[in-house]
């Protein structure tokens, strides 16, 4: 009895790790349209995410801020996992409240996105908040890892993975950034052996 106990609590604490514990929206919900100025390797354009459905899933991740520690760490392990989530058929795009001359750096960074995926620019945190997730304003003195000044609101860290007919096939939260990344791989990869 002790035994099963023990083992109820600790299944318990690793899903809590992969089921969010927030109110974002969750696996079978429709993901919002959306449009956004983005960047990749360091040139801006218009991201559409109903356009990169057409052309297979998409992971949606929302992090806090470029050039912060997590999200350089999130950044990278999705750079170097690229040409795995592409032989997956998945578009990767970042979202944060960064302005877009902000994400045209982290973009091109060799250290962090590397040319590899996009990030988009969500001034104000509509798109965020489009997928119930929590957006907090921007807290006075806070500076990014290059030592500038942040000065854009935070959403949380969270993935979404869409399939091409709209549907959330899973949400991603509450876990470390490269945990982050490993798990939306797995999902995608599972979603590409399905079909």
């Amino acid at each position: 009895m002790k035994r099963l106990l023990t083992f109820s609590v600790l299944a318990g604490l690793s899903m809590s790790l992969i089921s969010p514990a927030f109110a974002a929206l969750k696996e079978g919900d429709k993901a919002p349209a959306f449009n956004l100025e983005a960047s990749l390797a360091g040139k801006p354009f218009q991201f559409s995410l109903a356009e990169s459905l057409k052309k297979g899933p998409v992971v949606v991740y929302f992090y806090p801020s470029a050039y912060t520690g997590g999200c350089n760490i999130q950044a990278h392990t999705f750079s170097v996992n690229s040409d795995k989530f592409a032989a997956a058929g998945a578009t990767v795009i970042g979202v944060s409240l960064d302005s877009i001359e902000r994400l045209n750096d982290f973009s091109a960074d060799p250290e962090y996105c590397a040319g590899k995926f996009a990030v988009g620019s969500d001034v104000g945190g509509k798109v965020a908040r489009s997928f119930e997730l929590n957006v907090r304003e921007a807290a006075a003195g806070k500076v990014d890892s290059r030592g500038k000044e942040i000065d854009h609101g935070f959403a949380e860290r969270t993935t979404f993975i869409i399939t091409p007919d709209g549907k959330i096939a899973a949400t991603i939260g509450g876990i470390t950034p490269a945990e982050n990344v490993k798990a939306a791989l797995e999902k995608v990869q599972t979603l590409a052996h399905a079909h």
